[in-house]
């Protein structure tokens, strides 16, 4: 079943008060239709489902609901419900709900888990923000190294189901990690084994005061669906699941882009932020790049007697240093987004450097043998063609190959340069490349025009 199709049959139940036919609908749905559905129900259905869900898919529910379907759910929700779903949650996904609810509400939300629950909550939440701690859980599953194969198992069938995830084992000593085995080790492995002849002693970890960021890339190296998180003294403190690293990745990704658009990152979803948080997310870069284009205007300026002589070059100069920006944007796109996958590093400066202005190179000699012929082949077709216009056209050839070259240059020199000093290399956005690239454009360009044209056109 669709959820948004069968929505309004669930109203219509709610209206009807059919909870027996409800909780047959309910039970056909998973989780995450589930979740899909209680977004488009009224504030009374959803109250009304979420208290005849059992309370283990409540909570598994609630977690795939969007924040603000959430935020009004814990808003609607009886305390006691509230109290039953949170107590229910994983911890890691308790951890991230609490990290984007205002301080007082989360302390209000932490005095009603139980005793237990809120001392693993503060614990969690006890751990710098950005930091592998926020996202781990600690319900994993622990085995001893003079266990036995089949003392595992039993162990497995035992505490198994509170666990994050069954695919990985951790071998501890006093607490301290030792090793990680895959659960299929123990499967093949004849019962009467002990865990310590089949460990190989790899287990890779992530330290609980790493970046979030780190946490993306150990996961894309090794392609794991669990990773442990140790202490500086190797103590296993608990475990990250790849279903938080693929959140903390599109959150990066997201940043990214809108630091690459020129926007300041956005403290909540484009819906979620007023107009007033848009705009002043927005504004600052804009002026940034509105000096950037007084910049252009004064460099223009410097040249108006050219252009009055030779209204031509104005005329084709928005085609000619259009192509610097283009080019330069999309080397910053590459270099910035290699640089986030970390297929490049400050270290290979020169070999992309070089690389670009290659490349620069042979765009440039297509684009301006594209603007050559622009020029001569229009100029001869309507009828314009004079003893100058092949002169312009070999200006427009030799400053666009110049432009490109410079615009590919500039777009890969700085995200290594904001690299280097520190700063997100995405701040070089794609507006400030291009503006950058108009600058140095309408330079080029008119150097280029006054050293052909030169007792010609002026």
């Amino acid at each position: 079943m669709i959820p948004h199709l069968i929505a309004p049959e669930i109203e219509e139940l709610v209206v009807r008060r059919d909870v027996a036919t409800l909780k047959d609908v309910m039970e056909e749905l998973s989780d995450v239709d589930l979740a899909a559905l209680v977004t488009e129900l009224s504030p009374q259905s959803r109250v009304l489902v979420f208290r005849i869900l059992p309370r283990d898919v409540a909570s598994a529910t609630f977690a795939y609901c969007d924040f603000d379907t959430q935020q009004r759910l814990l808003h609607d929700l009886a305390r006691e419900d509230v109290a039953s779903l949170l107590n229910e949650m994983s911890p890691d996904d308790r951890t991230q709900l609490f990290e984007d609810l205002p301080a007082n509400v989360v302390q209000e939300l932490i005095n009603s888990l139980s005793a237990e629950e809120r001392a693993v909550a503060l614990a969690l939440l006890n751990w710098p923000e950005d930091s592998v701690g926020r996202l781990m859980t600690p319900d994993y599953l622990i085995v001893k190294r003079h266990w036995t194969v089949q003392q595992a198992l039993d162990h497995i069938r035992r505490y198994g189901k509170g666990s994050e995830v069954l695919t990985h084992l951790y071998v501890t000593d006093h607490g301290v990690l030792v090793d990680d085995l895959h659960v299929h080790d123990l499967l093949l492995a004849d019962p009467q084994t002990l865990i310590e002849d089949i460990m190989d002693h790899t287990a890779e970890s992530l330290l609980v005061t790493d970046d979030q960021e780190t946490a993306v890339t150990e996961f894309k190296r090794l392609d794991r669906f669990a990773l442990p998180v140790v202490d500086g003294d190797r103590k296993l403190l608990g475990i990250v699941t790849v279903d938080d690293v693929l959140d903390v990745a599109e959150e990066e990704a997201t940043e990214e882009m809108q630091r690459f658009g020129g926007v300041a990152v956005l403290d909540d979803t484009y819906m979620q932020s007023s107009i007033g948080e848009l705009f002043r997310k927005r504004a600052v870069w804009l002026v940034v790049l509105f000096f950037g284009g007084i910049l252009t205007a004064t460099a223009l300026t410097y040249f108006q007697s050219m252009i009055d002589r030779a209204v031509i070059l104005a005329i084709l100069l928005p085609m000619i240093i259009s192509n610097g920006g283009n080019s330069g944007s999309q080397t910053a796109t590459l270099i910035v987004r290699a640089m986030a996958l970390g297929e490049v590093t400050l270290a290979d400066w020169w070999t992309i450097v070089s690389r670009e202005i290659i490349i620069g190179a042979l765009l440039g000699l297509m684009l301006g043998t594209l603007g050559f012929l622009r020029i001569v082949v229009w100029a001869w077709f309507d009828g314009t063609y004079t003893e100058n216009t092949l002169l312009i056209g070999v200006v427009v050839f030799l400053s666009l190959i110049g432009i490109v070259i410079a615009g590919t240059a500039s777009g890969s020199i700085l995200p290594l340069f904001m690299k280097r000093l520190g700063f997100d290399p995405a701040a070089s956005s794609a507006p400030f490349v291009a503006t950058f690239s108009d600058v140095i454009g309408t330079i080029i360009y008119f150097t280029i025009a006054s050293l052909l044209l030169a007792g010609v056109l002026l």
